[in-house]
């Protein structure tokens, strides 16, 4: 089984509560009504490209529960090939999400069954693959054993460092595009936020991605530097735009479009996911973009 784009990653149930601020330590706070949607690093990606009509699968694991079903009906909705998709019998990952009124969020993961995902679950899938996705969301063994075997393979790899944490310089290296926030970047070159984003390059990826929010994007690649600028919205959730970003991304590049392109039509993914509620459920597809 292969796909043009091959997603390998979590799928949660994301709980989410409005709340008008966040709590300190030892402090209770009340929120709203709690909203249940289908969410995860590797599921919203996924569901972000097939939205977009990409030919796209995700590698990963779910619990033999209802969130597990909802989460397979959203990737299924979504046109994404839920084949590589294990079920365990370890409950489906949930994450917990507050949200306040300017639409930040603060998110508390329980993985569960995304866990259960072997290293080696990859080997077989690999064929006919032009774009790989990965997160930080899995171990980083897992990471980094996913990157080098798609790498082998000449398959794009990117690789969204996110939740941010260390991986190795090898990894590092076969990696075609890195995709990071402006903190996270600012972590892995060990300083302030704002400096060069060149460095990146000194790390050893061929290109990288930082997203900037509402600013927007840069795209660094060994001629020079892009910035790409956001259409100005009125965000209400920003869960999941990231992964909306990250979703298109791998699209456009799967589809033949220059890293710079793609990452402009990626913006505007993201730009409108913010602007409705949820991550998944959030994203537009090829046809509201054409509006």
């Amino acid at each position: 089984m292969c796909a043009d784009v091959l997603i390998v990653g979590p799928a949660n149930v994301d709980l989410v509560v409005p709340v008008e601020r966040r709590p300190a330590g030892g402090e209770t706070v009340l929120g709203g009504d709690t909203a249940v949607f289908p969410g995860g690093k590797g599921a919203n990606t996924a569901v972000a490209a097939g939205r977009l009509g990409a030919d796209v699968a995700l590698l990963g694991a779910v619990g033999d529960d209802s969130y597990g079903t909802l989460l397979l009906d959203s990737l299924r909705a979504a046109g994404v090939s839920t084949e590589l998709v294990r079920t365990t019998d370890r409950p489906t990952g949930i994450a917990y999400i507050t949200v306040t009124p300017d639409g930040e969020n603060a998110i508390l993961v329980s993985p569960g069954a995304n866990s259960s995902l072997r290293p080696e679950d990859v080997d077989t899938v690999l064929d006919g693959v032009k774009v790989l996705v990965v997160s930080l969301e899995l171990p980083v063994p897992t990471v980094e054993y996913v990157v080098a075997a798609a790498a082998a393979k000449g398959v794009r790899v990117l690789l969204n460092l996110s939740p941010v944490a260390e991986v190795s310089p090898a990894t590092l290296a076969a990696l075609d595009v890195l995709l990071v926030n402006e903190h996270e970047a600012a972590w892995l070159l060990d300083t302030e936020p704002g400096a060069d984003p060149r460095r990146l390059l000194e790390s050893g990826p061929r290109a990288a991605v930082v997203t900037l929010g509402a600013a927007g994007v840069v795209v660094v690649e060994g001629d020079g530097v892009t910035e790409v600028s956001s259409p100005k919205v009125e965000p209400v959730d920003t869960t999941g735009a990231g992964d909306a970003f990250a979703g298109a991304l791998a699209a456009s590049l799967a589809a033949g479009a220059g890293l710079v392109d793609a990452a402009r039509r990626a913006v505007g993914v993201a730009a409108i996911s913010v602007t409705r509620h949820g991550a998944q459920p959030s994203y537009p597809t090829a046809a509201e973009l054409a509006e």
